[in-house]
């Protein structure tokens, strides 16, 4: 493996119907591999608006097996390009089983691997506990051609567990599809607090851990399903997905709104310099942790 990677991550819309969400994920693959990008990382279920805002049974009817028609067309496109893809998509396994799942395609176009979100939120807007099955393939990174990939989904990326244990199998860097917005009710300091707490905890993951982070979330208005026009009944998604290296510093970043490609190059021996310089992982206290795996501690 070469020294250095370069990287990209799509910020994009996701309002529209399959295809044309499909279509544009795919036109900034094809502008990825062509500046040079090892690897492009799309936003979490960026084949469809966020379904999640409702609980309604026709939603069902948007789940698809793995492999399956998207990845299939991915797997195309990967090969053609030689470029790693992460795109996450709900995942049919069984009926009444399904997964909100992370799809890593390799260069020469096969499925390198796949990691099911392991931490389901059940929030107001949020109910993904309705549609998904905690995932049951734990937190081990995904073997590529450019190294192992440690996948995580959106709420999985406010656990520092999920990070470390990711880092401790081994992942080269970190991966955060999202989809994560603004509830339009809430105050626009709120707003601010809960954008300045997602960037930080992530940034966070990349000190703790001496690797880097690519978080990639979608942007737009989305009316909630069941929203009556105009009624503002929906999520603002805030985009501002970034790039960070191994001390957390950030390497490009989007802004709440626009369209990017976000592209940046990882430098593989800084990475290893970091992590001599700040032994975390040789400091570690393992054998006082045990309580990590308890509730709660009374």
């Amino acid at each position: 493996m070469t020294s250095t990677l370069k990287v990209s991550a799509v910020q994009q819309p996701c309002n529209k119907d399959r295809q044309s969400n499909l279509d544009y994920s795919i036109a900034k693959i094809e502008e990825a591999a062509a500046s040079g990008s090892d690897l492009v990382v799309l936003p979490e279920l960026h084949l469809g608006p966020y379904f999640c805002q409702i609980e309604d049974t026709n939603h069902f009817n948007l789940a698809q097996s793995i492999p399956g028609p998207t990845t299939y067309m991915l797997c195309e496109i990967a090969k053609k390009r030689r470029i790693v893809i992460v795109s996450t998509i709900f995942e049919k396994r069984a009926p009444g089983l399904y997964h909100n799942t992370a799809v890593v395609i390799d260069k020469d176009g096969s499925i390198a691997g796949k990691y099911r979100k392991m931490h389901i939120p059940d929030d107001p807007g949020f109910s993904e506990n309705y549609y998904f099955t905690p995932g049951d393939l734990g937190f081990k990174p995904i073997q590529t051609s450019i190294g192992k990939l440690g996948v995580l989904i959106c709420w999985d990326q406010w656990f520092p567990e999920a990070a470390r244990l990711m880092a401790l199998a081994g992942a080269d860097l970190l991966i955060y599809p999202t989809a994560i917005g603004w509830d339009m009710d809430d105050t626009p300091e709120e707003r601010q607090r809960q954008l300045d707490a997602w960037v930080t905890i992530q940034r966070a993951h990349a000190v703790a851990n001496g690797i880097p982070v690519i978080s990639c979330n979608r942007i737009g208005f989305e009316y909630a399903p069941d929203a009556e026009p105009d009624s503002g009944k929906g999520i603002n998604f805030w985009g501002n997905s970034f790039i960070a290296g191994p001390q957390g510093e950030i390497l490009t970043s989007a802004n709440c709104s626009e369209e990017k490609l976000l592209q940046g190059t990882i430098d593989r021996v800084r990475t290893e310099q970091v992590r001599q310089v700040w032994p975390y992982l040789r400091d570690r206290r393992i054998d006082q942790y045990g309580d990590l795996t308890r509730r709660f501690i009374d």
